[in-house]
């Protein structure tokens, strides 16, 4: 491990322990739908004016309805036609994800060209993600689309730390592994600060334990199964796990060749899929 490795790392949990790590709040929009959709009283009619402030938001979820990926039998013109055809559990998970994209920004043009490819890796596994749920049914599509959009959002505050940095922004792969080895702690502690469910929360933390043995199959092996199969052909160390050792597959009564027939199908519709998110 190179000093500037260490010696980051130890920056980076020295400040999240003193609360000086500046970690990214929930977006004001995701924060005003997940109240709405909490609340039982609510209606589909004051989720979709809350959305609608949002031009931006509201165009995305139009788009992610109408794409492939769930499969509308006709075409979705309106957020309020999109809405009533989702549900408020849909509607609120789908708003919250594409609302983190806002955090996806940076300053500096390397910082921020690893934010899009973080990015666009988000969209590929949420595609996958939600089409897994649907194959396996082994979680909600909408819980597993949620999921997957802020599975890595612990990269983020690296990211924000790494641009003031000079030494960090012109080392790419000393950046990368601070990356890989924190991103995880980093995303549950934002996701419980946040008062995400703990099923939510401990998925950044777990989503690289090939080990896990729960009694049944949960949230994060359909994180887990989605990044292997959408970086199986990458040059990351997702491409070299042998599934044999990955217990997530059994649970959800998955094979593990990963030349088997069913993972080309599936790739085939989240690539469609993917295009959504990107």
């Amino acid at each position: 491990m190179s000093k500037l490795l260490e010696t980051v790392k130890q920056d980076i949990i020295d400040a999240l322990n003193n609360d000086q790590l500046v970690l990214p709040s929930l977006p004001e929009v995701a924060l005003k739908v997940r109240d709405t959709a909490e609340d039982p009283d609510a209606t589909i009619k004051q989720l979709t004016d809350i959305i609608s402030r949002d031009s931006a938001l509201s165009a995305r979820i139009i788009r992610v309805v109408n794409s492939p990926l769930l499969r509308a039998p006709q075409e979705v013109r309106d957020l309020s036609m999109a809405v009533s055809r989702l549900g408020m559990n849909y509607t609120s998970n789908l708003a919250i994800g594409l609302a983190m994209e806002q955090m996806f920004q940076a300053t500096s043009d390397m910082i921020d060209k690893r934010m899009r490819q973080l990015w666009r890796l988000t969209g590929q596994v949420s595609a996958m993600a939600t089409i897994l749920a649907r194959q396996t049914a082994a979680v909600g599509p909408e819980e597993a689309l949620l999921a997957a959009l802020v599975h890595r959002l612990g990269a983020l505050p690296i990211l924000t730390f790494a641009e003031e940095r000079d030494d960090l922004i012109l080392d790419n792969i000393t950046l990368g592994q601070i990356i890989d080895q924190l991103h995880g702690h980093l995303g549950s502690v934002i996701l419980e600060r946040w008062d995400f469910s703990p099923q939510l929360s401990r998925v950044p933390r777990d989503y690289r334990k090939f080990d896990r043995s729960p009694a049944d199959a949960d949230l994060t092996d359909i994180i887990t199964v989605a990044n292997l199969i959408v970086l199986k052909d990458s040059t990351s160390g997702w491409s070299r796990m042998d599934w044999t050792k990955v217990r997530a597959f059994e649970r959800l009564a998955l094979p593990i060749d990963r030349e088997d027939p069913l993972y080309a199908e599936l790739e085939r519709e989240a690539t469609t899929a993917q295009a959504a998110f990107l």
